[in-house]
């Protein structure tokens, strides 16, 4: 008798469906299972309102974890980012795949990197961290920018840009890759100058925690270095009390040397920057240390560093705290 499919629950959008379709072919291998992709319509999804005013985090994970805990799908893939930060009691996080390139994009008219754009261009993102880095970027460059609030799927958002309405639009590198779309890309913004978003291009592989035969299983397809990274980086945004609307950026990556074998992992720099949005102030630090090696070391390695942004007057950043 042939074992039933596994149930895959994924959001609908074109990169959801990307993502979720990539786990499901490893899982394929794994298991030997054939897996099913299950879509799901989550309110993140089918609402026109703005990220920060229809609660931030979770507003693409709550439908797809109902799925699980009501067993209508074994598991769930988020993007990593869209997770909340505090894990939820009855679901275990069984695996975080390899992470895709975590950086921010450019998609800008006439091919215009972010150092060759206009002045008074118009950048679309709804991201107030986007907003509150390329602000900053701008005074720091003597440019004048404006950064317009947009929402929808990557062809919405590049749309704008084909049509003429903006110069150019942000979005995640990860995104672009996993639906084969980065020949599109005309800049990667670096990191020194635009930190990610904590977690970004990192998928959640997520099931029951009483499902421990699949749990192990999932658990297969976990990379430990971006486990590591991300925990760290998803600490410091907790610690800052800071749900996905507020400006935070954190980006963990693993320092090498080469041994002569090849190249040895020695530490991990973690970076951190929370800022007003118009750019005008912005908190940015860094640390770094051994590689953590346990899920409470990462989880220290963020809150420390989260302490001393706070310290520098990271708290004063974040606009009116929600009670």
């Amino acid at each position: 008798m042939t074992e039933r499919a596994l149930r895959l629950g994924t959001r609908r959008s074109k990169l959801a469906m990307a993502q979720s379709g990539h786990v499901a072919d490893a899982v394929r291998q794994l298991s030997g299972r054939p897996v099913e992709l299950v879509e799901i319509t989550t309110y993140g999804d089918v609402s026109r309102e703005h990220l920060a005013q229809i609660g931030g985090t979770g507003v693409f994970v709550a439908a797809l974890r109902d799925a699980v805990l009501a067993g209508e799908v074994d598991f769930a893939v988020h993007s990593l980012k869209d997770l909340p930060t505090t894990q939820h009691p009855e679901l275990v996080l069984a695996a975080i795949p390899q992470r895709e390139d975590p950086r921010d994009v450019l998609v800008a008219r006439d091919g215009l990197t972010l150092d060759r754009l206009p002045e008074g261009a118009r950048i679309g993102t709804g991201s107030p961290r986007r907003q509150a880095q390329l602000n900053a970027y701008a005074r720091s460059h003597g440019l004048t920018i404006e950064t317009v609030p947009i929402r929808g799927n990557i062809d919405t958002r590049v749309g704008y840009v084909h049509k003429g309405e903006l110069d150019a639009v942000v979005l995640a590198a990860a995104g672009l890759n996993r639906i084969g779309r980065s020949d599109e890309v005309t800049d990667f913004l670096s990191v020194d100058a635009v930190l990610p978003a904590p977690g970004q291009g990192a998928l959640a592989i997520e099931c029951a925690a009483s499902a421990t035969d699949l749990a192990a299983m999932l658990a297969e397809l976990d990379d430990p270095y971006t486990r590591a990274a991300v925990t760290a980086e998803r600490s410091l945004l907790a610690a800052l009390e800071a749900g996905c609307s507020a400006p935070v950026g954190a980006l963990a990556d693993l320092l090498a040397e080469d041994s002569g074998r090849g190249q040895i992992v020695t530490e991990m720099r973690l970076r951190g920057v929370v800022g007003t949005t118009d750019g005008s102030t912005l908190v940015q630090l860094s640390t770094t240390g051994p590689v953590p090696t346990s899920h409470d070391a990462a989880m220290a390695l963020g809150r420390e560093l989260a302490d001393e942004m706070l310290a520098k007057g990271a708290a004063g950043l974040m606009g009116e705290r929600a009670l």
